[in-house]
């Protein structure tokens, strides 16, 4: 948690001295500041009959899994984009600014890493580790959570109709 309050304070400063970083240092903070990686955690310890030490500092230590499912954050950035809400500068203006290249550009390449970080997850999913399935699984259902959220725009700030047509067959009319 105190490493996120910093990375909230890296980032207050960035915008009150109108800085864009460079990808990577955006992406260290972005990271830390999304509190996805302090979710996980959390859900973690909310399931105290699976987790065990072991498991705790194996989600501690940033493994693969988690790394690839924070990259998924990068969908928030490209719908927040468009809506400009006046903060920090989000990842497409910082790849721009250091790369010189067009917003599309920007687009196709973190349509790539999206790719790769699902790739990613589910070589994680299926390769034998000593961390319980049901783990895995968590971090697996929060990165789809992230994936309807984002996939058709900032469902999130902006609740739409899709959005409501997937609480409502979730929760309303569920397929039993």
């Amino acid at each position: 948690m105190k490493n996120q309050v910093r990375a909230y304070f890296v980032e207050a400063k960035w915008f009150h001295e109108w800085q864009i970083p460079t990808m990577e240092e955006y992406m260290c903070i972005a990271l830390l500041s999304s509190g996805y990686s302090l979710l996980i955690t959390s859900c973690f310890i909310g399931m105290r009959e699976v987790v065990t030490k072991e498991a705790l500092d194996w989600v501690m230590n940033d493994p693969k899994i988690v790394r690839a499912s924070n990259i998924l954050g990068l969908m928030n950035d490209m719908t927040s984009y468009k809506l400009k809400r006046g903060h920090i500068a989000l990842a497409i203006e910082c790849y721009m600014k250091q790369y010189d290249v067009l917003e599309e550009q920007v687009h196709n390449e973190f349509h790539d890493q999206i790719v790769k970080a699902w790739m990613d997850i589910n070589q994680e999913i299926l390769k034998p580790t000593a961390v319980p399935m049901s783990l895995l699984t968590l971090i697996l259902n929060l990165s789809r959570v992230l994936d309807v959220v984002y996939r058709e725009g900032d469902s999130y700030t902006s609740v739409g109709e899709g959005m409501k047509d997937n609480i409502r067959s979730l929760l309303i009319h569920p397929i039993v």
